[in-house]
């Protein structure tokens, strides 16, 4: 059966849950081996081995924490010489899609980005993938060289499958641009304590309707009663009541959880760019005719502040 690369993505050892999501894609298509890089490599191994890893090629140096994201592309290049894969699937994060765009040029590929399911049909990967602000979905497929596709988190279940997951240690030569950019210092970002925004599974978000920073600990509630991620649309960004980090939107973070509610926000082009995908959109707004209600599942025209600390109430309550 072929052999299909799936880049980790990993802090330490500890494996993040969009790779997971990769190896139950990559299964579709041929037998997983993964290429784990940097400190904690070798320890990803029991995790990706559960979950399809049929071998885990490992590579650690100083240059991959020491500089930028070329001295992984040069690994990730020495791991495709190695196995000569069917497909390299990646991550879709910021680091990943310039991983993968690096590498289709090197190896004159084409490339697929953010893809939102993956399928085999005997002549390669089909990629499906929403677009021109998820008014549309596509089916793809690469036509030249081996296909190299980035993946959005939450484009598939986490489905434990246990393989081999035989450790390999990678020899890579880095080149002469990998030493290039060099990171000078790093800041812990703080801890909320709430899931990643583009891997939550429940994303709750506040817009213009919220009217201030402060006014966003009733959202906060809500996530924290679901275990959910906060977000904020652009407008609510660009008023300092909410970081940018937090932005969904077509200028900030795509996101495709399985539960989106959009408190306050209007639902102009660039806000559903970034949550179009998520499978069930509940808004709540005063408005009935904010845009926002002509591709929800569920709507509830009313004031946030009177709605949504009542769901809180009832979501804790049924918790309790």
């Amino acid at each position: 059966m072929a052999e299909v690369l799936v880049y980790v993505d990993h802090v330490d050892g500890a494996v993040r849950k969009p790779t997971l999501e990769l190896l139950t894609l990559a299964r579709r298509l041929g037998d997983p081996v993964a290429v784990a890089l940097g400190p904690g490599a070798e320890a990803t191994a029991p995790a990706l081995a559960e979950h399809g890893a049929v071998r885990v090629l490992t590579a650690d140096a100083p240059e991959f924490t020491d500089y930028l994201v070329v001295p992984r592309v040069d690994a990730l290049q020495a791991a495709y010489d190695a196995v000569s894969p069917a497909a390299v699937l990646v991550p879709s994060s910021a680091d990943g899609k310039e991983i993968a765009a690096r590498l289709a040029v090197r190896i004159g590929s084409g490339i697929i980005t953010d893809a939102i399911d993956l399928e085999a049909d005997g002549k390669g990967p089909v990629a499906t993938q929403s677009v021109f602000a998820a008014a549309y979905t596509t089916k793809s497929r690469i036509t030249r060289g081996t296909p190299v596709i980035t993946v959005k988190p939450n484009a598939a279940p986490v489905e434990p499958a246990p393989a081999a997951g035989t450790v390999e240690a990678l020899a890579v030569t880095f080149s002469a641009a990998a030493t290039g950019t060099k990171v000078v210092s790093r800041t812990p970002r703080a801890s909320t304590g709430r899931p990643e925004l583009t891997e939550a599974a429940i994303v709750v978000s506040g817009g213009r309707g919220v009217n201030g920073a402060e006014n966003f600990a009733v959202i906060e509630a809500l996530a924290d009663s679901l275990g959910a991620a906060v977000g904020a649309s652009r407008a609510a960004v660009d008023a300092g009541w909410y970081p940018h980090a937090n932005q969904v939107g077509q200028t900030g973070k795509s996101v495709s959880p399985q539960l989106y509610i959009a408190s306050g926000i209007s639902g102009a082009i660039q806000h559903r760019a970034g949550m179009q995908t998520s499978k069930t959109i509940v808004a709540v707004n005063k408005d009935a005719e904010a845009p926002i209600f002509d591709l929800v599942d569920y709507g509830v025209v009313g004031d946030l502040f009177t709605v949504v600390p009542q769901l809180t109430e009832e979501i804790n309550a049924r918790k309790g």
